[in-house]
């Protein structure tokens, strides 16, 4: 199984993140432009690192699933507020054959673990997602596992923060069974560079609103 993380200036977070992947997992590190020794750090720790230059969660996550070598890829945020020792209850649905994608519902630990304004946003994505797809999902949750030939097929274009909702939205599409399951949601490791201001919610939310905006597509094929 390998984890794909993406990675911006993330070195306060790493051990912490890495010691929980679990024995005989790879982790994709996923630099995407780190000032701070991140892709450094990583390396020294064992993971196998990948750089993308262009900046973005979703260049992040593609250059991560083209670097991937396992049939099975996970993908969690690498700022110590999901963890990853949690990954293999989420892939067992799929490896059982009863889920094709898995998403991880955050719950969050404390308060602070997930301000108001990104809640809010959040409420309000799943609401759009569930009058577009059907799906009654709660979270667009990060942390996510998933067959590797299978999301490569989805042929996902969004290289910013649209990417895990285009995700989910061309997976629908396909007729993929979509699940998620309650994950501890903790206060993460230094600042956000999404979903830690308003702002950042802004451009996310645009970003989204372009996948929602995307005719539905032709199911390439059903899994089962």
């Amino acid at each position: 199984m390998d984890v794909v993380l993406p990675c911006l200036n993330e070195v306060a977070a790493l051990p912490w993140v890495l010691e929980r992947i679990p024995a005989d997992w790879r982790a994709v590190v996923v630099d995407n432009g780190s000032t701070d020794g991140s892709a450094e750090l990583a390396a020294s720790l064992g993971a196998y690192v990948v750089g993308e230059p262009v900046r973005g969660f979703g260049a992040a996550c593609a250059a991560g699933l083209r670097a991937a070598a396992a049939p099975m890829v996970c993908f969690c945020d690498c700022d110590a507020s999901l963890d990853p020792g949690l990954l293999p209850s989420l892939a067992q649905p799929v490896l059982d054959g009863e889920a094709d994608l898995m998403l991880g519902r955050r719950r969050p630990t404390t308060r602070g673990a997930w301000p108001m304004h990104a809640r809010l946003a959040n409420r309000e994505l799943a609401r759009l997602i569930r009058r577009r797809t059907g799906l009654r999902l709660h979270d667009l949750g990060p942390m996510r596992v998933a067959r590797r030939e299978a999301l490569l097929e989805l042929d996902l274009t969004d290289r910013r923060s649209g990417y895990p909702l285009q995700m989910v939205v061309r997976a629908a599409d396909a007729g993929w069974r979509v699940r998620e399951i309650d994950v501890p949601y903790y206060p993460r490791t230094g600042p956000s560079k999404i979903t830690g201001t308003w702002r950042g919610t802004w451009h996310a939310v645009r970003d989204m609103r372009a996948v929602f905006s995307e005719p539905p597509r032709r199911p390439a094929r059903v899994l089962r």
